[in-house]
């Protein structure tokens, strides 16, 4: 059995190989950065509070409020559908589980770090969240610190892959160096030679900038302006008109909920054409209260795999209002894998779950449900799982090496639908 026990490298991902794909895709959101001040890195493990005591302890940190209060609902169905899916097996699964929900909100607010601490003294063992790279950041090392391992299904920000997290951080979410490279391509292929971003200047916002800019002149286009915006800002004239000033071809508009008030400032009062501006994972939502036509034909990349319409009925099951899928697929790998993990290790306790994250994720016998998976692990063999959300397949930083990003246009009636997909394989 080929279990391996991870620890933070420091290596750094590159050589991007993309291949189109023509298949009903799904997304998400949350990026990183660098051009802000780097996280203070954690030590280590020390101090650990989970232990084998034969309950599956699963605890969620995400957005019920803040700026991406929209993830929310289809992170937590994908979750509770991913925990029915592992009661169902009854017995064959050799612990009881639990879930104990908690709120994520965002960067302006300490509530994150009070959902950590809550959920450690709470004994979890795994902890779902949050969507948001920037959040994650601010209770990393509360977990690290407890030896609980902390699975992420929306987190993209390159600073996660060489952070200090001694083995217990994982995401199901690719690293923005896909999605940059995506977003850049995309822009430049539609024929942009000038391109103008605006951008949240936390994490995700300048992480996601630098990738798409270098993807940008790498393809022989010009970032002529990127005009940063902070966290809570609620007027955005002046940077409309910068990003005008230096007449762009496309905009790409790299945002969270304040997209709300960018977009009517740039295209219903600026007149700037809809079909050259470009949203990201943590923009593109079908939530938004426009005028019928506002957001036709402007594009967005959004990570992950699709959910498929099987899927979409059993999320449905779980929560009826569902009228997005973001991030939904990688929320419910986040849980079965760990599950898998613990049931490899015949162990429960968040450093026997660290220590087969990796393992179950690749060089074994192919799986992909729960169920199936399960039953190899309990005849002792050793497992591959693909899951719904992609391969998945964990590198020794608890990066997907492997990952789908979905391109999108908006429709008339201000909905996006799929255009096509890329495949991404990110090499060391």
């Amino acid at each position: 059995m080929n279990v391996i026990s991870r620890t933070r490298g420091a290596k750094i991902l590159g050589g991007i190989a993309l291949v189109g794909a023509s298949a009903l895709v799904l997304a998400g959101c949350s990026g990183g950065g660098n051009d802000a001040a780097a996280p203070s890195a954690s030590s280590g493990g020390g101090g650990a509070v989970s232990e084998a005591d034969g309950t599956f302890s699963v605890g969620t940190i995400l957005p019920a409020t803040g700026n991406l209060a929209f993830l929310g609902p289809p992170e937590v169905a994908g979750v509770k559908l991913a925990i029915k899916d592992i009661e169902a097996t009854g017995d064959a699964f050799p612990f009881k589980t639990t879930l104990t929900e908690r709120d994520s909100g965002d960067t302006t607010t300490d509530i994150a770090t009070q959902s950590a601490s809550e959920l450690v003294s709470a004994g979890a063992d795994v902890v779902i969240g949050a969507a948001s790279s920037g959040v994650s950041f601010t209770f990393i090392d509360q977990l690290v610190n407890a030896g609980i391992v902390q699975i992420s299904p929306a987190n993209t920000s390159p600073d996660f892959t060489t952070y200090a997290d001694d083995g217990y951080y994982w995401r199901t979410a690719p690293s923005d160096v896909l999605q940059g490279r995506v977003l850049g391509n995309l822009m430049v292929g539609d024929g942009a030679a000038n391109v103008g971003i605006i951008y949240i200047n936390d994490p995700y916002g300048t992480g996601l900038k630098d990738n798409a800019t270098t993807a940008i002149e790498a393809a022989g286009g010009e970032v002529s302006v990127a005009v940063p915006y902070n966290p809570g800002d609620t007027v955005f004239t002046s940077q409309v008109d910068q990003l005008l000033a230096s007449q762009p071809d496309a905009i790409a508009v790299i945002a969270f909920e304040e997209t709300s008030s960018i977009i009517p400032q740039l295209v219903s009062t600026q007149g700037y054409a809809a079909s050259k501006v470009y949203f990201v994972d943590g923009n593109l939502s079908n939530s938004y209260e426009f005028p019928a036509g506002t957001l036709q034909g402007a594009k967005g990349t959004l990570p992950g795999n699709p959910a498929d319409t099987d899927f979409q009925s059993r999320l449905k099951e779980i929560d009826p209002a569902l009228t997005d899928y973001s991030y939904a697929p990688e929320s419910y790998d986040a849980v079965i894998v760990a599950a898998l993990a613990a049931a490899q290790a015949k162990d429960d306790s968040g450093t026997a779950i660290r220590d087969n994250m990796q393992s179950v994720s690749e060089g074994g016998e192919k799986c992909t449900t729960f169920a199936d998976c399960l039953a190899l692990i309990n005849d002792g063999m050793d497992i591959d799982y693909d899951g719904v959300s992609g391969p998945i397949t964990f590198d020794e930083n608890g990066d997907p090496t492997e990952a789908y990003i979905g391109i999108y246009q908006y429709g008339a009636d201000n909905k996006y639908t799929l255009l096509n997909t890329e495949f991404g394989s990110l090499n060391e």
